[in-house]
């Protein structure tokens, strides 16, 4: 993870997540996920609740990744390699089941 203007950072290594898949729209699915992570790679200490907020279509292309600190935008994002590690959780046959299902649902259901 990188805080917005720091040249240092840290990569975290996902071991596995908690996830929720919810229909936001017509077009959007919000994917929230809680990720669990290896010992070595903690997240920043200033960091209370930190969870990420996958953006996807709703063939479950994810299109942005927001870093969320209690629920709420934080200052740091995500490396490309981070992002990578969440790209192949979301292509995971659960996970795109998930999606798939969260899309067919009404919104606000």
């Amino acid at each position: 993870m990188i805080r917005y203007g720091d040249e240092q950072w840290n990569e975290l290594k996902f071991t596995g997540f908690r996830y929720e898949a919810e229909k936001r729209d017509a077009q959007w699915i919000d994917l929230l996920m809680q990720p669990e992570l290896a010992d070595n790679t903690p997240v920043p200490p200033d960091l209370i609740e930190f969870s990420i907020m996958a953006v996807c279509t709703h063939e479950g292309h994810p299109i942005q990744f927001v870093t969320l600190d209690e629920g709420i935008d934080c200052e740091y994002q995500l490396t490309e390699w981070e992002q990578d590690q969440l790209r192949a959780f979301i292509r995971t046959e659960e996970v795109s089941k998930a999606i798939l299902a969260a899309a067919a649902e009404s919104v606000g259901s």
